[in-house]
């Protein structure tokens, strides 16, 4: 048989490899049409990396869009029965706003959607692959972890009301620890939940470092729940996957959609993320399915960028 991987750009010698190592792994390949119903993204534009959306009107009068994202078509799609768990794979051409041009592009996407009766054993596999993912794309990488129930459980335990929540969220996002202080001390009549919630902002790092510091956030079944949930992450990827890991609860995501484990893959040369992904339970609710999910995408059009520079 003829070896024609010499006549493949890189971008797609990584697609067949990242395609050989899910299979492996029990993925299925998903294909889908290159346009939905845009109502499907008008309802979820919060979710979506980009709400910039192509839209033409089709011969029956309805609005479609060019798809933005292949994840909320893979949900909408699925049908899992109890106990079940869908492993699906893909390699689709998406198009939206590339970060690198700021103009709409082409962009070839690969990840993975997990759906169904998701427990730990699922999260694990699915941010270990994530590991071996950004492996394969670079010798230099380091995947960073967060735990969205972490940091929600230390927000309600410090009685933080909703209407300061998403400040405080932000807030923590940007690591700003002296206005986070300023609003805590407005909002918060609890100091042990003041210093929790600092501690979210300062505590970042190797998870050697971090995790034996979590003990202290022990404070209730929640959270100790959550702890348990990130160590255990954290534990498989020591076992099965190569790379640099940190955890950082600056890491959130769209907490209306996202929960539990989050996390976000970079490699060297590019200040953006090339690999996104996390556990979107409520993303699950709110489009009607009883069941749990867990997936990331690979961006690799940020790969191209590295290639001109």
């Amino acid at each position: 048989m003829n070896d024609y991987t010499n006549v493949l750009t890189k971008n797609e010698r990584l697609t067949l490899a990242l395609r050989s190592l899910y299979t492996e792994s029990g993925y299925s390949l998903y294909k889908m049409s290159k346009f939905e119903e845009y109502e499907l993204y008008l309802k979820n534009k919060e979710f979506l990396v980009s709400d910039n959306i192509i839209t033409f009107t089709d011969t029956d009068g309805r609005l479609l869009a060019l798809k933005p994202d292949v994840t909320l078509s893979i949900i909408k799609n699925s049908r899992t029965r109890e106990n079940e768990v869908i492993k699906a794979q893909y390699n689709e051409n998406v198009y939206r706003v590339s970060g690198s041009t700021r103009s709409f592009r082409e962009i070839m996407q690969s990840g993975i959607e997990c759906i169904g009766d998701i427990g730990e054993r699922e999260v694990c596999e699915v941010v270990s692959l994530a590991a071996k993912s950004l492996s394969l794309l670079s010798s230099d990488s380091v995947l960073e972890i967060s735990s969205l129930d972490i940091v929600d459980g230390v927000l309600d335990y410090a009685g933080i009301a909703d209407g300061a929540k998403d400040s405080l969220l932000s807030l923590i996002e940007k690591k700003n620890e002296y206005e986070a202080k300023a609003l805590l001390d407005t909002v918060c009549q609890s100091d042990e939940g003041k210093k929790l919630v600092l501690s979210l902002i300062s505590l970042f790092g190797k998870p050697e470092k971090v995790l034996p510091r979590l003990e202290a956030m022990r404070v209730n079944e929640r959270i100790s729940s959550a702890i348990d949930m990130l160590s255990s992450v954290v534990f498989e990827l020591d076992k099965n996957a190569s790379g640099k890991i940190s955890i950082d609860f600056s890491l959130l995501g769209n907490m209306k959609y996202y929960n539990g484990i989050a996390f976000r893959g970079f490699i060297s040369g590019l200040p953006a993320a090339v690999l996104l992904g996390g556990q979107y339970d409520n993303l699950m609710t709110k489009m009607g399915k009883d069941s749990r999910g867990v997936g990331f995408a690979v961006y690799l059009d940020g790969l191209d960028r590295l290639t001109e520079l």
